[in-house]
Formats: structure tokens, sequence, C-alpha cells
């Protein structure tokens, strides 16, 4: 499930953010709103109007609050969101919930997928919040249509998880297969993780001016150097 080359998935809020980020070389768009709260949820109007202003893939966040855990009501709004985002253009979506125990909530994540079932999807950021990540791992072996993992390897970022997510994907090749490192990614990380096996990489702030998320839009010269970055270093490490 790994890609040849170095995958770079770029967030995106708006259209203008959707066209710089082509513009700058990324293969893929996360769509999500409400950064403050770590992604939201995005309006239907929003996906279409970034689905016509890109033709990259586009993984759509289903995650209504700022909680990792969730509830059935909840699970059963977010699969009614998922048919519209999917009539809106979405490609895939990106989710996950914990149990009240920080451990993977399997049954509520198999749920939510089971109403897209197909349709491939990256499990987020909440597998750094799990309480014992080797047990996390084994979990979400047993979801279905899994092909994408983000973790920082810490809830404080990649530079503080930087070891575990190496040492990780080392031990592991199917880890290593579906691992994308973002949350706080920063260039010099990206040979650390290309050297272990890592091959897809999540950025947000980092390809905004001065990293806001309010002031301004994805700049294509920023996307376009971490291109640069990882096709270099992807050619290295070939």
């Amino acid at each position: 499930m790994g890609v040849a080359g170095g995958l770079l998935e770029v967030i995106a809020l708006h259209p203008a953010d959707a066209e710089a980020a082509q513009e700058g070389g990324a293969d893929r768009l996360e769509l999500c709103a409400s950064m403050e709260s770590d992604g939201l949820c995005p309006s239907v109007s929003t996906v279409s109007a970034i689905r016509r202003s890109t033709d990259l893939p586009l993984r759509v966040m289903l995650r209504a609050t700022d909680s990792f855990t969730t509830e059935p009501a909840e699970v059963e709004r977010l699969a009614g969101l998922a048919q519209q985002y999917l009539a809106a253009g979405a490609d895939g979506f990106v989710l996950g919930f914990l149990t009240p125990d920080a451990e993977i909530d399997v049954q509520a994540t198999a749920a939510l997928v089971g109403t897209f079932a197909g349709t491939p999807w990256t499990f987020h950021r909440a597998i750094d919040a799990a309480l014992d990540p080797r047990k996390a791992w084994r979990a979400l072996r047993t979801l279905p249509g899994l092909d994408c993992v983000l973790t920082a390897g810490s809830v404080r970022g990649v530079e503080t998880g930087l070891d575990d997510l190496c040492r990780r994907a080392k031990e592991d090749p199917d880890v290593a297969a579906v691992t994308m490192a973002g949350g706080g990614l920063k260039p010099e990380h990206v040979p650390w993780l290309l050297g272990s096996g890592v091959r897809r990489f999540h950025v947000g702030s980092s390809v905004r001016r001065d990293g806001s998320w309010t002031k301004a839009y994805v700049d294509s010269r920023f996307v376009r150097a971490w291109r640069n970055l990882l096709d270099a270093e992807v050619g290295r490490h070939a």
C-alpha cells in the first residue's frame, strides 16, 4: 500500500488553497475547517467548490467536535455527511475515534467506514493520543479500507515523536507503508523518515506565509519547496 516516490498531502481550507497546492506540486489534499480545533468537517459547498478548482484527490475530514471520542448519533450524522461529500466530489476521508480509555474505538470507526465501503480513508492523529501505541496499531490492522495513518509519533508533534516514528517504521514494513508523517513536520525530518521507509508526508501551516491559518492562503512556492525536497531526497534514498 506504499507509494513509489514521496506523496505530498497539503491541507486545503478554500479553493485558493487547492489551486496553489496543485500548482506547487502536491499529490493530494486534505479538506477540513476550524484548524483551531485541529480540523473539523468542512461545509459540503466548500468541498464542491474545491472539487471544481482542482483535479487532485480529495480526502475530507469526518470529525464533528474537537474530541476524539464519539457516540452513535454523531456517527450517524457523519455517515450522512460522508455521502454528501462523495456526491460533491470527495475521493476519500480522514477520520478516527478513541474510547474514553484512549484506545482505538474499533466499533465506532468500523461503523462509519462501513457506510462508504470501498472508499479509501486515513486514520488521523487520534493515533498519537492512544494510551498504548502498539495496541493501537494492532487495532488499526482490523479496520477495512484503511490505507493511510497520519501520525507525528507524539501528541506534541514530529519534533518529539520522530524517533518513535522511525523506529516503528523500521520494525514493520506494513506500518511504514501506511504511515503519513505530519504534525509540525520540518524539512530536516524528511531524510530520517525516508531512511526508515516512510514515503508519505503531510503539511499544513508550513506552506502558509507566517504559518497563519487565518491570514494567508497556501503559497505555491512553499509547496514547491517541499515537492523539490521530497523528490531530491527520494532520489537519494532510491
